[in-house]
């Protein structure tokens, strides 16, 4: 039997990225006229990578967009966030306590996320996080993205797990509906950038710190039919 595989979303799940994505998102949008965004817009932009909130921040302020400029805009916002890396990123409370625990207690860790391996790799190398995951897999990894099931069964396989041993934690209803897509369970955190309450979403289970995510609360999650409220 394959040891437990924990996959986790990146931005709002393990990392907060807030401030860096809304200052690489305002560093792009600034020279063709757009007002700047702010934290409180973050909950609307992200969860499909850099692109789409590229084009969401367009259709927040009602301004059109075309493919061409949309192009532009995307390699200016890969450059500015890859150049201040990590920037004021860090790791949410408890992370760093957490991969330690679930490793020591002989569970394999993964990172799913939409984000861009281009952009989601290097964060986690400057953070020194990179040597706690077997596979990290991003929005461009597979020709498919969460909600998509594939996208999680691609991160299974090459992290070596199994898909009746798998459990995924993320903040965002991408998250959620990949895990139920993929008929595995899922842990919501209630820390992340989430715009409606991640309990309405649905998971397996809700944590407000990673202090409650245990090695015990996993392998209870993997129970057939066990449901951890």
């Amino acid at each position: 039997m394959s040891s437990p595989l924990v996959i986790f979303d990146l931005d709002g799940t393990l990392i907060d990225t807030a401030p860096d994505l809304i200052d690489s998102l305002n560093h792009t949008i600034a020279p063709v006229g757009l007002a700047p965004m702010t934290l409180d817009d973050l909950h609307h932009l992200v969860g499909q990578g850099a692109r789409v909130m590229i084009k969401r921040a367009f259709e927040l302020r009602n301004v059109p967009l075309d493919e061409a400029e949309a192009d532009t805009l995307f390699n200016n916002f890969v450059e500015h966030y890859r150049h201040n890396m990590p920037g004021k990123s860090q790791p949410f409370a408890g992370t760093v306590e957490c991969l330690q625990r679930l490793a020591a207690a002989g569970m394999t860790l993964a990172i799913c996320t939409n984000k861009s391996e281009a952009l989601a790799i290097p964060l986690i190398e400057t953070l020194g996080l990179s040597d706690h995951f077997a596979a990290i897999t991003g929005g461009d990894t597979f020709p498919v993205r969460k909600p998509d099931a594939a996208h999680i069964f691609g991160t299974i396989e090459r992290a070596g797990g199994s898909r009746d041993r798998a459990v995924m934690i993320g903040d965002s209803i991408n998250d959620i509906l990949a895990a139920q897509n993929a008929g595995i369970p899922s842990i919501g955190v209630d820390f992340g950038y989430s715009d409606v309450p991640i309990a309405s979403l649905s998971p397996s289970t809700v944590i407000s710190h990673f202090d409650a995510l245990t090695d015990d609360l996993v392998r209870d999650l993997l129970v057939a039919g066990k449901v951890v409220s």
